[in-house]
């Protein structure tokens, strides 16, 4: 349902054309269509959409190939992740005032996606339910399926991998708590931790807000799911394992978490060779014991020492 929009905008390429009859060429042509507007990172994901189409025709009897899997996807491009550091942030979270409610509400939204590394879906759906004060443990279920103030719904996560426990931190514990009875004050039963209205966040809400305070703050600009990605670098500069990482932002594959911070990870080679250094104590043989000196390549150096 989320992809619905994509779907309709550019496989209707393909509409004039019987399904049977779409040729591997046919989707070479729309690749390089879409290549002039878009990034390969986009295109890769729409044609994924395509073979999962044409796979799905294939098992209907509608089609006997699949043209999309035979001309293959295009390369993916390495893209750069944005992210703000701790001090960034810091700045930013400081410009809110937590007197206002909805400062408050701003405040707990950005605290928590910085601290959690969720997605902004996960957090959306996020309930007080799903929140164990007593052990500091997150559960992490669903996300948020939101086209609008009145059409909105909880849906299964992103993969099986998503579905989750995290622990959190104290001073997130305490910033929720104090959240949380503000909130009931305004809204008394709203079960949805990020909202200050009983309906969950808008998607255009946070993006914009973070925006603003961005600008005034003077830092660059991010995304809101840039603060995923902050959260990932966080705790990279801490020196946190990788499979840590992994399981706490719900990667499925190791590989998606290396691939994307693996650059973050600060250069050791340096420091590896100075933890080698000394490492190693022995006593130097006096004599051959092995009796390698019969060698046909080093006799000469042997005799040579003789």
């Amino acid at each position: 349902m989320n992809r619905r929009s994509t779907i309709q905008k550019h496989f209707a390429y393909f509409y004039k054309m019987a399904t049977d009859e779409i040729e591997p060429i046919n989707v070479q042509n729309w690749q390089l269509e879409l290549a002039k507007e878009f990034s390969p990172n986009y295109i890769r994901i729409v044609q994924g959409m395509l073979s999962i189409a044409f796979d799905r025709a294939i098992v209907l009897g509608i089609a006997k190939k699949n043209p999309s899997r035979m001309i293959g996807n295009i390369k993916s491009k390495k893209t750069k992740v944005d992210f703000w550091t701790l001090e960034e942030f810091q700045k930013v979270i400081s410009l809110l005032y937590k007197g206002d409610y909805y400062e408050h509400y701003l405040f707990i939204s950005f605290w928590l996606l910085f601290m959690t590394g969720m997605r902004i879906g996960e957090a959306a759906a996020l309930q007080w339910s799903d929140i164990d004060f007593e052990t500091g443990l997150l559960s992490i279920t669903k996300t948020l399926y939101y086209k609008s103030m009145d059409d909105y719904k909880f849906v299964e996560p992103k993969t099986q991998a998503s579905v989750r426990t995290i622990y959190i931190d104290t001073d997130t514990i305490k910033e929720l708590q104090a959240w949380r009875e503000v909130q009931q004050k305004v809204l008394k039963g709203c079960d949805l931790v990020l909202s200050y209205n009983s309906i969950p966040t808008s998607k255009h809400t946070l993006p914009r807000a973070l925006e603003k305070l961005a600008g005034l703050a003077g830092v660059h600009r991010i995304k809101i799911h840039a603060l995923r990605h902050s959260h990932a670098s966080l705790l990279i500069s801490m020196g946190e394992n990788p499979l840590l990482i992994k399981e706490r932002l719900g990667h499925e594959k190791i590989q998606t978490t290396l691939g994307t911070y693996g650059h973050l990870y600060p250069n050791s080679n340096l420091e590896v060779a100075n933890k080698l250094t000394g490492v190693l104590t022995y006593t130097p043989a006096s004599h051959s014991i092995a009796d390698y000196t019969s060698n046909q390549h080093t006799a000469i150096y042997h005799r040579e020492v003789e």
